[in-house]
């Protein structure tokens, strides 16, 4: 049976964790934002609406939406097994 109370305490500190990678990584490195938007959300910044679909947008977001899957999956469960039930 999973503990609710134990599995709430890991979400808050799994998505506050992503949350400050996500809003550091904006302020400290600003051309991540386009770059982001271009390869990870399809969408330019240049229009509002503006979609890009190619084969390398589609390549590129299959990457980094595995990569960051991986990743959160990987701390949600380091966190899991680390934060005190």
């Amino acid at each position: 049976m999973i503990n609710t109370t134990h599995l709430l305490k890991v979400a808050a500190a799994w998505i506050s964790i992503v949350y400050v990678v996500c809003f550091a990584g904006v302020a400290l490195i600003p051309g991540i934002r386009p770059w982001t938007l271009r390869y990870g959300f399809h969408m330019g910044l240049t229009g509002m609406g503006e979609n890009i679909f190619t084969l390398g947008t589609f390549i590129s977001g299959l990457v980094i939406w595995n990569g960051v899957a991986i990743f959160g999956v990987w701390l949600f469960a380091a966190l899991y097994n680390g934060i005190k039930k």
